[in-house]
């Protein structure tokens, strides 16, 4: 499922409510420093000269669409890959955030992001600028998180993503995907005991001001998926809500 226009919606997220969206990767083909298994999108499409859209048509199409007096909860970047890959971002969302004050002052700007680009000093003041900042971690180990989101770096490590996470000292939403199922001969589950305890040590030593966790919702590339049920979501959840995390649960 790709979204095909540079600004879409509004449509309710089950997590953020009515939201607009905003598409900064290409319309036609995903293209994102994750390979997901679970992803909507599909997989990655290799391109040798993406299409972008430039920061000039993307505030003009979100001013013309907020120009419809819309009533929404949020601005969400999104969508057929990593946002956080356009090389215009910072600017992008400065002038997403104008436009926000001056038609629809209540809405929240909010990113999903995979969290690959956070080494980038544009990238986390863009981030900065956001009302949320909801930021990916799918697993506790390098192992799990390399199965799950297949990372283009594939020397990408889960102590450098802790270490980017940091820098925002909480003030994000930590997002994760529970899942099970295979891909290429390999065995997919981040719900076990020892995968958990991993993510849990994350978790405490990011201390987010809100917790994320989803199963997945809708086809996926890797047929071989299962969605994990409600009441081992609950279970999951139950330990960080103890310790008085905010925790959403999306199933």
């Amino acid at each position: 499922m790709l979204f095909q226009s540079i600004v879409y919606g509004p449509i309710h997220s089950r997590r953020l409510g009515t939201s607009l969206g905003i598409e900064l990767m290409p319309l036609d083909h995903k293209l994102c420093t994750f390979n997901c298994v679970y992803c909507e999108c599909g997989w990655n499409t290799p391109v040798s000269h993406p299409k972008l859209p430039s920061r000039k048509e993307v505030r003009a199409a979100l001013e013309a669409k907020l120009k419809e007096d819309l009533a929404l909860d949020v601005i969400t970047f999104s969508g057929n890959g990593e946002p956080t890959l356009h090389p215009d971002f910072l600017g992008i969302i400065e002038d997403t955030c104008a436009l926000r004050d001056q038609y629809c002052p209540n809405a929240k700007v909010s990113v999903l992001s995979n969290s690959t680009q956070l080494g980038r000093p544009d990238v986390v003041k863009a981030l900065r600028l956001c009302d949320n900042r909801i930021l990916k971690l799918d697993a506790g180990t390098d192992t799990m998180m390399r199965r799950i989101d297949l990372p283009v770096n594939e020397q990408l490590t889960v102590e450098t993503i802790i270490g980017w996470l940091s820098q925002f000292d909480g003030d994000f939403t930590l997002q994760t995907c529970f899942l099970r199922g295979e891909h290429d001969g390999q065995v997919i589950d981040n719900t076990t005991p020892e995968e958990l305890e991993a993510w849990y040590k994350a978790v405490d030593v990011l201390h987010p001001k809100q917790i994320m966790i989803y199963v997945i919702d809708r086809k996926t590339p890797e047929e071989n998926l299962s969605k994990i049920p409600r009441d081992k979501m609950e279970q999951i959840a139950a330990p960080l809500i103890a310790k008085r995390y905010d925790v959403i649960i999306s199933t």
